[in-house]
């Protein structure tokens, strides 16, 4: 096996420690070349596989569901740019992820897990992610440590977003307890 193919089907990324032997060699020259790429200190990444904004959740974890910065950069919903890529897992899962790329999780509880996810290709890759009004909810949900400017700024675009449906959002809004706090908000909004 080369070391591209090893790089391939390791989610991108190959850490020192884990080339062989006979891959070292091979991860050496293709940093000289530069096809592959130092990302920090004993991490490596295939030069092209850096230019994709999105990875393979379910390889890095499984189950996994994009959420918070993620889901909203994702729908356009904020101007903020995620620093990681923030997945959610139920809360009684223990993951093991590697260094690189960034990943924050956030454990929810099985029933917030399982409502208010869609599937959908981004960068090729399938991934499992909070919709449009879960995302919503989840903002208003985190307003105290995302902050109200930001939780706000989330729920102005989506009232002006084409695809909104209120039923929906108040549905998800009551399972997950933030009900009173969307109507406060939009009123102070409006």
């Amino acid at each position: 096996m080369s070391i591209t193919d090893y790089i391939t089907r390791n989610a991108g990324f190959i850490s020192s420690a884990d080339a062989k032997v006979s891959l070292y060699n091979e991860l050496l020259d293709g940093t000289r070349s530069g096809q592959i790429v130092r990302v920090r200190c004993g991490v490596y990444a295939l030069n092209e596989g850096l230019s994709k904004q999105m990875i393979d959740v379910e390889t890095l974890v499984p189950g996994g569901v994009l959420c918070l910065y993620s889901a909203w950069s994702h729908h356009e919903l904020t101007t903020q740019i995620p620093q990681a890529y923030y997945i959610a897992v139920e809360r009684s899962r223990k993951i093991i992820f590697p260094d690189f790329p960034p990943i924050e999780l956030s454990f929810m509880l099985r029933n917030v897990c399982k409502f208010g996810i869609e599937k959908t290709e981004i960068d090729g890759f399938k991934v499992k992610i909070c919709d449009l009004e879960k995302s919503v909810c989840d903002a208003i949900k985190y307003r105290n440590k995302i902050g109200l400017d930001v939780s706000s700024e989330i729920l102005k675009n989506y009232l002006a977003c084409k695809d909104c449906d209120i039923t929906r959002l108040y549905e998800y809004a009551y399972q997950q307890r933030v009900g009173k706090r969307i109507d406060e908000l939009i009123k102070f909004i409006l």
